[in-house]
């Protein structure tokens, strides 16, 4: 018998915690189970599998980085929106280590949830684009751009891959910076 309380929601929620605690890649069945105090197999009432459990978990990280993008940019625009929606993607990736590689799974065609959630982090990121008069495959461009240095910087940073006597936050800057540079400038090249 299940445990009383648990359902599919309260199983994904469970699993992002525990995602940010031990790290995406070792986020398993048999932990969640453990950790929630159920035998395995009850977890299968709420979840099909780990790769179910995974695509669950990339709906909700990206749900929520939708949201973050989202009310970072919100009031802003050009540049001040690009750095406000940068630095909140940085900030989610520290904050849930364990759930932000989640957002970087493509989401399935028949997946109507997760397609949802990805079409409102990249809206959220098109919305800032209309600032720079990007749009159609400008835009998915620009998106592309974003989400490459962005990503390859909380990557290295959350691997320790910044060695040099550089300040950190400082390179982001200048990273975000030059894509602000590249954006306004997009049209002229």
């Amino acid at each position: 018998m299940p445990r009383a309380g648990l359902t599919p929601q309260t199983v994904v929620r469970e699993a992002a915690v525990l995602a940010d605690e031990v790290g995406h890649d070792r986020l398993t069945l048999a932990a969640l189970a453990a950790r929630l105090g159920v035998a395995l197999p009850s977890l299968y009432k709420h979840v099909r599998g780990v790769d179910a459990l995974h695509q669950k978990l990339a709906v909700l990280a990206t749900t929520e980085v939708a949201t973050e993008l989202t009310s970072a940019a919100a009031g802003r625009a050009g540049g001040d929106a690009l750095r406000a929606a940068a630095s909140a993607l940085r900030e989610y990736a520290r904050r849930h280590p364990g759930r932000y590689p989640a957002t970087q799974r493509a989401p399935a065609p028949d997946d109507p949830e997760h397609l949802a959630a990805a079409e409102r982090a990249v809206g959220a990121i098109y919305a800032i684009l209309r600032g720079y008069d990007l749009s159609g495959d400008a835009a998915v461009d620009a998106t592309r751009m974003f989400r490459a240095a962005v990503h390859g910087f909380i990557t290295l940073e959350a691997a320790g891959g910044f060695g040099l006597p550089r300040d950190i936050d400082r390179s982001f800057d200048e990273m975000v910076a030059a894509l602000d540079t590249a954006y306004r400038n997009w049209r002229s090249r």
